[in-house]
């Protein structure tokens, strides 16, 4: 393991933290070459998702410093390797949080490649070179073009790049479940209402399905039913009203990052209901059995999705003109953004302008 290789050429101009305070400073670094199977992209935007904070501030004891973050990135293909289909320059595109896979294992043969034992990670992973990755924070990426996506034209490049991230996490079990393209009006949960959950309700309702958000903010409920176009609003620390809405819930997305009991939460559920979890707090949750047992239930974790499904699900987003909530900052204001993540004080996304061009698209 390497932070660089000798084809790692090209001067880099980027951001990066270099120890557990997570501060965020300018950092020149290398890239590769473009490769054969390679593309090379012009940043634009670069979401800011929670993972980075924990990755930073080496949470999960496993950062590799320096550290470039970055994993919702969106930007113009400005080199194409010769072997190379699908791409050329000046697409639009994005990259999230896969840079590599075996590509030869049950899931990478499954177009499942977040699952293969072998994946990495866009940064703080390890490339097939046996270098470092580094991510979005940064100018320039050079990316295999199995793991980049188009973006669609309508959609605002600013707006689009979280979905690399919050949104195929979203997306992949509802489809998982039957809730994209299926039968519609299904009753449909989404516990919290952050930069995961608003893009969850957004999703639920152009699929057709009944949504009720789930939160502990009375002060969300406005901005749920009215702006992102939520059915029904349960706080769920009033055993009045959650003991009003239960068993009737078919499927239930818990996007909540901070510890709580899916005790109270499982018993909106019918019976046979599914509730998948995709949020990651530090502590482990608390799941009772009496709900599981009493109401057939099950519950499922979640990862991002693989290639294939976040492809579909950009053109998806596409086609309901779905992007996500965010607020564009200039690099200069990482740090800044960083501790409004800690209080949760982005409605609902930050995203980098990294060309310093907030008004491209």
């Amino acid at each position: 393991m390497a932070q660089t290789t000798p084809n790692h050429t090209q001067t880099v101009s980027g951001w990066a933290a270099h120890d557990t305070t997570g501060k965020i400073t300018p950092y020149i670094f290398k890239r590769r070459e473009n490769g054969v199977n390679d593309v090379t992209i012009e940043i634009l935007y670069c979401g800011i998702c929670h993972t980075d904070l924990h990755q930073v501030r080496n949470d999960w004891g496993i950062t590799m410093y320096p550290i470039v973050p970055g994993h919702e990135i969106t930007g113009l293909i400005t080199k194409v390797g010769s072997n190379v289909k699908g791409f050329k320059v000046g697409d639009k595109v994005g990259v999230g949080c896969l840079a590599a896979s075996c590509l030869d294992c049950e899931f990478c043969n499954n177009s499942q490649e977040n699952y293969c034992d072998q994946v990495q990670f866009t940064y703080n992973g390890i490339f097939w070179d046996g270098s470092i990755t580094y991510g979005g924070y940064s100018k320039m990426l050079v990316a295999d073009h199995r793991y980049v996506v188009h973006i669609p034209e309508n959609l605002a490049m600013d707006a689009a790049a979280p979905l690399l991230c919050a949104g195929i996490t979203v997306f992949c079990p509802m489809k998982d479940n039957n809730l994209v393209g299926g039968a519609m009006g299904k009753k449909v949960g989404i516990v919290g209402l952050g930069g995961l959950g608003h893009v969850a309700v957004k999703f639920a309702k152009a699929f057709g399905h009944h949504v009720t958000v789930i939160s502990t903010s009375p002060s969300k409920q406005i901005e749920a039913k009215a702006r992102l176009g939520a059915d029904d609003f349960i706080v769920s620390t009033d055993d009045q009203q959650m003991q009003k809405a239960r068993r009737s819930l078919d499927f239930i997305l818990d996007t909540v990052s901070a510890k709580h009991s899916l005790g109270p939460i499982l018993e909106l559920l019918k019976v046979n209901g599914t509730l998948v979890f995709v949020g990651a707090p530090e502590k482990p949750i608390e799941l009772p059995s009496f709900p599981l047992i009493f109401g057939k239930r099950v519950v499922k974790g979640s990862m991002i999705g693989g290639m294939r499904e976040t492809q579909e699900m950009m053109d998806i987003c596409g086609k309901h003109n779905i992007t996500c909530d965010v607020e564009v900052i200039k690099p200069d204001n990482i740090n800044e953004a960083m501790d409004r993540l800690v209080r949760n004080d982005v409605r609902y996304r930050f995203v980098i302008d990294v060309a310093g061009n907030s008004s491209a698209r």
